[in-house]
C-alpha cells in the first residue's frame, strides 16, 4: 500500500500531534475540536538547560480542552544523563502527564551514539515516572541501536515522511507539514499501528493507598 493510502487511513483514526515553541500560541480549544485528534506530545526539554518556553501553557490548556498529554525530551550527545534527567525532571510534573514520557533520540545520532548514556537516561526516567519512556527516532537509528531483544520491552516512536515504517513501531510521525484547525503554519502528525492503541501508552492507573499492619521501616538506600 503507497503512503497516500496510509495517510488517508489515519484520517478516520485516531492521530495525535507533538509540538514545540515552533508552533507559536496555540489555540487549544480549536485543535480539540478535531475529532481525530486525541493526544499531543508536547517538547518539555532539551539536553542539561534547554526547557520549552510555551511547555506548561501548551499542557496546561491541552488538557483543559480535553486532550491527552504527554511530554518529550530531545536528547544530546554533549551532557550527562544525570544532568539531562534533571532538567526533565524540574520541567515534567507526573501528576500532569496522561501519557507515558518519550526520549527524543535524532536521526544525526546514527553511529555515534553513546549508549550507556541513553540507557541511564531511559532508567532514570522510568524510576521518576513509573514506566518504560518511549522512544523516538528514525528507522536508521533504530536499526542500528535499538533493534535488539535489550529493548524489546519499549514503545517505539518512528518517524518517517516518505514511506510506511519497515522497523516495528507503536506510534509512526508520518508527517511534518500537517494542517491542524487552531495551530499557524506546520505540525507533525502522528498515528498508531494498526496494533496497537491510546491505551498502550497511557501512563500506569495510581493504585489505592492501603494502610500497613507492619512495623515502620527505614529506607536505608542510598542516592547514587
Amino acid at each position: 500500500m503507497c503512503l497516500c493510502a496510509y495517510v488517508a487511513q489515519a484520517q478516520v483514526r485516531t492521530r495525535g500531534i507533538d509540538v514545540s515553541k515552533f508552533q507559536g500560541t496555540i489555540n487549544w480549544t480549536k485543535v480539540a475540536k478535531d475529532s481525530t485528534i486525541k493526544f499531543v506530545y508536547i517538547k518539555a526539554t532539551e539536553g542539561t538547560s534547554i526547557q520549552d518556553p510555551f511547555y506548561k501553557t501548551n499542557v496546561a490548556k491541552a488538557r483543559k480542552a480535553g486532550l491527552l498529554v504527554g511530554s518529550y525530551h530531545l536528547y544530546s550527545s554533549k551532557t550527562t544523563a544525570y544532568q539531562q534527567f534533571g532538567n526533565f525532571k524540574k520541567m515534567v510534573k507526573k501528576s500532569e502527564q496522561d501519557l507515558i514520557p518519550v526520549l527524543d533520540i535524532e536521526g544525526h545520532h546514527s553511529g555515534r551514539l553513546y549508549m550507556a548514556r541513553v540507557d541511564k537516561l531511559l532508567e532514570l526516567m522510568e524510576v521518576e515516572y513509573g514506566v518504560k519512556p518511549m522512544i523516538y527516532t528514525s528507522e536508521k537509528v533504530y536499526k542500528t541501536h535499538f533493534a535488539g531483544k535489550k529493548y524489546a520491552k519499549y514503545h517505539i516512536f518512528i518517524a518517517n515522511y516518505r514511506r510506511y515504517p519497515s522497523t516495528r513501531f507503536t506510534l509512526w510521525q508520518y508527517s511534518e507539514t500537517g494542517h491542524v484547525n487552531g495551530i499557524r503554519g506546520y505540525v507533525d502528525l502522528n498515528r498508531f499501528h494498526r496494533n496497537h492503541s491510546l491505551s498502550d501508552i497511557r501512563m500506569p492507573k495510581k493504585k489505592k493507598k492501603q494502610a500497613s499492619t507492619s512495623p515502620a521501616t527505614t529506607d536505608s538506600t542510598e542516592k547514587k
